[in-house]
């Protein structure tokens, strides 16, 4: 789909979802990305509640809690459109179970830092993934999923607690920019299964007679936006990617 217009109007836009949910090939995989977005968001609620164990202050802990509630928060949304598009959300999400939650078993932290890392990192690099998808949707479904990736006020407490443990103890920024690295691979290998596995992803990247899609070049550059904004995420961090 192409990028909305300034003149668009909301009449515009329902009917350009109108049309574009009409193709049922493109429904599905508007299905699948608002399931895979489900599952994401919460399993990033279990993890981060799981993780809030780990946190070395009070204040901590309360940071992380709210960081988990802000997740499962955007999950509603998310399920209040698949409800709209006839889909029963717990069956969007199901396939999506195993992928996701290999990605969290093979990145599971060591500690309350690689944690805070995991949560800035590894999580922006697939957000980062479904933002590229989202070009390749109507105006109303992309406006929904960019909304729900959006990162919250939280992502400057990660910034501000992993740049001042650096400071503290040089060693540990060695260690944790290796986590980072390990983070960026095990993300692509999870976005990559994710779309190869889901014939309605892949297509909707493929494109079709109505719309562009990605060639191999197109591909290439959309990998090299993902290493690109993974390198300005650790440097925010004041790790080296």
């Amino acid at each position: 789909m192409t990028e909305s217009q300034a003149g668009d109007t909301p009449v515009s836009r329902a009917r350009e979802a109108e049309l574009a949910l009409a193709d049922p090939a493109y429904r599905e995989a508007v299905v699948d990305l608002l399931g895979v977005l489900s599952y994401g968001e919460i399993s990033a609620f279990e993890r981060l509640a799981e993780d809030a164990k780990l946190a070395p202050t009070l204040e901590d802990k309360v940071a992380i809690a709210q960081m988990a509630a802000g997740e499962l928060g955007r999950v509603e949304r998310l399920h209040g459109r698949l409800r709209e598009l006839g889909a029963d959300p717990f069956v969007a999400m199901a396939p999506f179970g195993a992928a996701i939650d290999q990605f969290h078993e093979h990145t599971a932290p060591s500690d309350w830092y690689e944690g805070l890392v995991k949560a800035f990192v590894g999580d922006g690099l697939a957000d980062d993934f479904y933002r590229e998808i989202a070009a390749y949707l109507d105006a109303g479904t992309r406006e929904l999923v960019l909304s729900s990736l959006e990162e919250g006020p939280h992502a400057a407490f990660v910034v501000d607690r992993v740049r001042a443990a650096i400071a503290r103890d040089h060693r540990l920024g060695g260690r944790l920019a290796l986590w980072g690295r390990r983070l960026m691979g095990e993300a692509l290998i999870q976005a990559q299964s994710v779309a190869a596995e889901r014939e309605a992803l892949s297509a909707l990247l493929a494109g079709g007679v109505d719309r562009p899609g990605l060639d191999l070049a197109a591909l290439g550059r959309m990998f090299a936006r993902l290493t690109e904004r993974h390198t300005e995420r650790m440097s925010e961090l004041g790790l080296d990617a």
